[in-house]
């Protein structure tokens, strides 16, 4: 999907603002079993198609209202990823802004996960 120059320009100014991870970093918190919510910001039908083995869904579209529910404690460690890791940068920035201390979004998204031949979950496999 090609992205709008005025986005592009958003997530820019954006990624100066919040912390991103490296999918293999992501990994091996994972592997060594790290208490982490590993959040899937996309929409449901692409969450539904594949996603990253351990993740649960939360789309962007309504993070902002349920995330304090899911996950009261704000300096809980968050992960959060999308297609590619713009939205996932947006998303990070909305959550510090509520208050919470302890958000990255990983970078590459789902589609470096994938690359990288990491372990995926969905009807797509």
């Amino acid at each position: 999907m090609k992205h709008s120059p005025a986005f592009l320009k958003l997530v820019e100014q954006t990624k100066q603002e919040i912390r991103e991870v490296h999918i293999a970093d992501v990994r091996k918190k994972l592997d060594a079993g790290e208490h982490v919510h590993f959040i899937d910001v996309r929409e449901d039908h692409e969450f539904a198609q594949d996603h990253a083995k351990g993740a649960i869904h939360l789309g962007r579209g309504i993070l902002e209202r349920d995330i304090e529910s899911l996950i009261p404690d704000n300096s809980a460690e968050i992960v959060l990823y999308c297609g590619g890791g713009f939205r996932s940068a947006l998303a990070a920035d909305s959550l510090q802004r509520m208050g919470y201390t302890n958000v990255t979004s990983m970078a590459g998204g789902i589609r470096a996960w994938r690359e990288a031949g990491y372990p995926l979950e969905g009807t797509s496999r």
